[in-house]
C-alpha cells in the first residue's frame, strides 16, 4: 500500500484531517493514511527528525504550516515518494503572508490567530488545549522557513492554492513556482483550510495524483 502522511499547522491537530483520512481509506482505496500529532516544539530541525520515521518513502499531504513542512522536507532531501502541498508559507518569497495571521495573535493569542488564518470554520477546540507560548513558537518557526528547491529525492511536488482564498495565497505559489520550480495547482471551491472546508477537494486531488501501486510518483 501506498502510505500518505497527513501534516497539520499551527493552532490545529491530526483530528482536522479526519474527513479526508475517511475519504482516502474508504472502500480500499490502497493508502495507508497516516495523520501524526506533530510535539510542536518550535523548532524545525527537530518537528523534521521527528518526522523521519513516518515520511520515508511516503506522499507528504500538507495544509497551511503542514504544507510549509513539507516543503522544507522536499528541499533538504527527505527520502519522501511527493507531496501535495496547500498553501504553504513562502519565505522572503511572500514576507507579507502570515502578517495578518501575526497580527492577530498579538491582538488575541492564539483564538484570534486560529479564526484569523482558517476562518469561520475553525474553533478553539480545534487547537488541541495548546497555550498562546507553543502558537507562538510555531508561529515563529514557519514565519522563518526559507524554502529551496526540491531534490530529485522528494518525487514529484505540486504546491495548491485555493480559489477561495486571497490572491497573496496564489502569488506566494507562483512565487515558488517562478524560483525553485514547483509545479502549481489552484484547487477549486477551496479556500486555506481546505481539510476541513472541502475534504472532497483535496483527497480527490490525492486520487489522482497519488500511485496506489508504487511508492514513487508516476512519470
Amino acid at each position: 500500500m501506498t502510505r500518505v502522511v497527513l501534516l497539520h499547522g499551527a493552532a490545529t491537530t491530526a483530528r482536522v484531517w479526519d474527513a479526508v483520512a475517511a475519504l482516502l481509506t474508504a472502500a480500499d482505496t490502497g493508502y495507508d493514511v497516516v495523520a501524526p500529532e506533530r510535539p510542536r516544539t518550535g523548532d524545525l530541525r527537530r518537528e523534521l527528525d521527528w518526522l523521519a520515521p513516518y515520511i520515508e518513502g511516503a506522499w507528504v499531504v500538507g495544509m497551511s504550516g503542514g504544507a510549509t513542512l513539507g516543503l522544507a522536507l522536499a528541499s533538504a532531501g527527505a527520502p519522501i515518494a511527493g507531496a501535495i502541498l496547500h498553501e504553504p508559507a513562502a519565505g522572503s518569497l511572500a514576507p507579507g503572508l502570515l502578517g495578518p495571521a501575526a497580527a492577530a495573535f498579538v491582538r488575541g493569542g492564539t483564538d484570534e490567530f486560529g479564526a484569523t488564518l482558517y476562518g469561520e470554520s475553525w474553533r478553539p477546540a480545534m487547537a488541541g488545549g495548546v497555550d498562546d507560548a507553543v502558537t507562538a513558537r510555531e508561529l515563529a518557526m514557519f514565519r522563518g522557513v526559507e524554502p529551496g528547491a526540491p531534490t530529485p529525492q522528494a518525487g514529484r511536488v505540486l504546491v495548491t492554492y485555493g480559489a477561495q482564498s486571497p490572491a497573496v495565497r496564489r502569488t506566494a505559489a507562483e512565487a515558488l513556482r517562478d524560483t525553485y520550480g514547483y509545479r502549481i495547482r489552484e484547487l477549486p471551491a477551496a479556500g486555506h483550510f481546505v481539510a476541513v472546508d472541502a475534504p472532497a477537494a483535496i483527497a480527490t486531488l490525492v486520487g489522482e495524483i497519488v500511485p496506489t501501486n508504487d511508492l514513487r510518483p508516476a512519470t
